[in-house]
């Protein structure tokens, strides 16, 4: 940006300078052209040197001033005028340039952020994920380290649940990215509620240990969903 910034004030003052030189190269041409000229000013004065007879006095008729010639400096001052003129048109054809590239810059380096700020909940997701299945696993809650893993998987999911909330309030209402966000964010809360009631006194079960898996195969499909590349 500040580059840009720089090329589009080195532009400008060009421009400016350019037009400011043709505007006072005009006026000194026309004031050039205003003054009178020595040559016919100094001719037109009257000689004491030399008195001519009286009876032999020839009166000149006065040239007549040339009405079509016009002044020297006119022409190239209307050429230089006319050349700043389209280097100013070059000069403005540039910015829009300059400006049209920036935005799709700047648009972009939005969508590679967004982009990556997504891959990290996918990552941070999966990581949970897998966590929550290791516990599901034959023997996983009658193990010494139950209760160890599940408080690690409460502070894991409340972290995601941020993050995902976070993005959530980065994005219109209607978009897919919100839609895909908030269906990571349900499936996310059913598997851990499905967790913790199998985990309560008088829980654990089949029934229960079925209802667990699905949660679990729900919320890694959401997540597959929010991390899939291609994306509009």
């Amino acid at each position: 940006m500040r580059r840009t910034a720089a090329r589009l004030s080195l532009l400008v003052a060009v421009l400016a300078a350019g037009l400011l030189a043709a505007g006072c190269g005009s006026s000194i041409t026309s004031s050039i052209g205003g003054l009178p000229s020595r040559t016919a000013t100094v001719s037109g004065r009257p000689s004491v040197t030399a008195q001519p007879p009286t009876h032999a006095v020839t009166t000149a008729a006065p040239a007549a001033p040339a009405t079509g010639s016009a002044a020297p400096g006119a022409s190239s001052g209307t050429g230089l005028i006319w050349l700043w003129v389209l280097l100013g048109v070059v000069v403005l054809a540039g910015l829009i340039v300059l400006i049209a590239r920036s935005g799709r810059r700047r648009r972009s380096a939005a969508a590679a952020g967004w982009r990556s700020r997504l891959i990290d909940a996918y990552a941070k997701g999966s990581a949970l994920h897998d966590a929550m299945s290791v516990a599901e696993s034959p023997g996983g809650l009658a193990s010494a380290d139950a209760a160890a893993r599940w408080a690690d998987i409460q502070r894991r999911a409340d972290d995601l649940a941020q993050t995902l909330y976070a993005l959530r309030e980065q994005v219109p209402p209607d978009s897919a990215d919100r839609a895909r966000i908030d269906d990571t964010l349900a499936s996310l809360q059913a598997a851990r509620s499905a967790m913790d009631a199998e985990r309560a006194r008088g829980g654990a079960g089949y029934e229960q240990a079925d209802v667990v898996r699905s949660r679990l195969a729900s919320f890694e499909s959401s997540l597959r969903a929010l991390g899939a590349p291609g994306r509009e």
